[in-house]
């Protein structure tokens, strides 16, 4: 209990919401105490959890270092289809950790609980819906799927054997969406109306020309494996290690970064998704080989209910962007804007005076001058000085504690699920209602047309 208090009086003054005061950031203290008595909490042999990781790459590897720091939480395998990954993972962590390029063999093991699917998007459906039937909780990178036919069947599988899953866009478990989320509901921004959001990018790592390793080959990468189901094609290095490039394996710039901005959009509004959406898009400047645009922008019109009016969505992603490398979400309303970037957000107010105003662009100096002394002094006397004067509120600023990680967070909720069946943050439903939308701007941009989509059944509108 000493080192708890300790713990939360290091933290309790970080992180700051201001507006006319300062308040503290309840929702970042909450859950540094539930991380600290998790950590303080002794885990016997049954009550530890073992995970293994399908995927190794880029996402899996952070995955799993990030799963590592919850208590409780073992390694029991890893799988991966290049064999320098799985050299890797035993250099981290040791000769004994179960290796294999064969994920049944991680799902027919009896003594692993969860894994960590982090494969390239089009094995996404296949891995989660065999580990999910062989009784492990499911730990997927997102997108969910990697067609909008596969969605369904992901969630029915979840759904009928009831057994754990969170999808991986992690900021959605961050104190700072709470935050955002309850502002926003509060009404802070009035009515909303519109959304902008965008991720700019200006590097080749960005884009996904990614460092190769110097031992790629058909001896060292289980390339059959890979292609499993699809028409027989020779050993590709790009298609491997870049696999976001190629609509076979990845799903772009949509798949893999608007689901990011849908996610938090979801889960700030409660909005299950848009019904119409429209993206267009090029190949403007990564010339490499890749099959996907590396500028997108997509417009998504989502309905009123009885959370939100209808409001539309405009999301961009630009890998060649001369702003550098940011994010950006703005939530427009009738009385002001929510940008949100980085680890936090800025409210500005902007309050329309009770009076509609006289005169505008001198209207009034157009009608006769008897009129125009009739029509003030009408005006004056139904509106006193107070109803014409501008309102003003103070701007609300929220910035996350330094060294706060919402991955731990997301990772803590998955754990949880797992050993008390506490509420996931982002199950299949909600993965999937978010994935959706961004497979649609695929399909609208190769189809070159408007995708109608019904977000209540999760099905396209014909």
């Amino acid at each position: 209990m000493s080192s708890r208090r300790k713990f939360l009086r290091e933290i309790g003054t970080t992180a700051l919401l201001t507006s006319a005061g300062a308040w503290r950031a309840f929702g970042y203290e909450q859950k540094a105490e539930e991380r600290t008595l998790l950590a303080e909490k002794k885990f016997s042999s049954n009550d530890k959890i073992r995970i293994a990781v399908i995927g190794l790459g880029i996402m899996g590897h952070n995955d799993l270092r990030t799963a590592l720091k919850v208590p409780g939480v073992e390694l029991a395998g890893l799988c991966d289809l290049y064999d320098g990954r799985l050299v890797r993972g035993k250099e981290l962590y040791g000769n004994d950790i179960f290796t294999t390029r064969d994920y049944r063999e991680i799902l027919n093991r009896k003594d692993i609980d969860a894994v960590i699917i982090a494969t390239s998007d089009n094995w996404h459906a296949r891995v989660t819906t065999e580990a999910l039937k062989k009784g492990k909780a499911v730990y997927c990178e997102k997108p969910m799927v990697h067609k909008l036919s596969e969605g369904l069947g992901v969630v029915n599988t979840q759904q009928q054997t009831r057994k754990v899953m969170q999808v991986g866009s992690q900021r959605v478990s961050s104190v700072g969406f709470a935050k955002a989320k309850e502002l926003y509901k509060s009404g802070e921004i009035g009515q909303l109306n519109c959304i902008e959001a965008s991720f700019d990018r200006q590097s080749a790592i960005g884009a996904w020309e990614y460092t190769m390793p110097t031992d790629g080959s058909p001896a060292t990468v289980d390339w059959d494996r890979y292609i499993a189901g699809m028409p027989k094609m020779p050993y590709d290095p790009k298609k491997f290690f870049w696999w976001r490039n190629y609509k076979d394996f990845g799903t772009g710039v949509a798949g893999d970064l608007f689901v990011h901005l849908v996610s938090g959009i979801h889960f700030i509004t409660g909005s299950l998704g848009p019904t119409k959406i429209f993206s267009a898009g090029q190949l403007s400047y990564w010339k490499d080989g890749r099959d996907v645009p590396d500028i997108m922008t997509a417009i998504m019109d989502y309905p009123a209910t009885k959370e939100n009016p209808a409001f539309q969505v405009m999301l961009r992603v630009n890998f060649i962007s001369g702003n550098g490398d940011r994010g950006v979400t703005k939530f427009i309303g009738s009385e002001g804007t929510m940008d949100m970037r980085g680890n936090g957000f800025t409210i500005n107010h902007s309050l329309m005076p009770k009076a509609p105003g006289i005169g505008g662009w001198d209207s009034l100096e157009t009608y006769p001058k008897a009129m125009q002394d009739q029509l003030l002094q009408d005006y004056n006397k139904k509106y006193s000085k107070d109803d014409q004067k501008e309102p003003s509120k103070p701007a609300i600023n929220y910035k996350e504690a330094d060294g706060y990680d919402e991955h731990l967070d997301h990772f803590t909720n998955f754990f949880e699920g797992i050993r008390s069946g506490a509420p996931i943050v982002e199950d299949a439903v909600f993965g999937f209602r978010a994935a959706a939308p961004c497979l649609a701007c695929n399909d609208s941009y190769f189809q070159k047309k408007i995708i109608y989509w019904n977000p209540a059944t999760m099905t396209v509108m014909k």
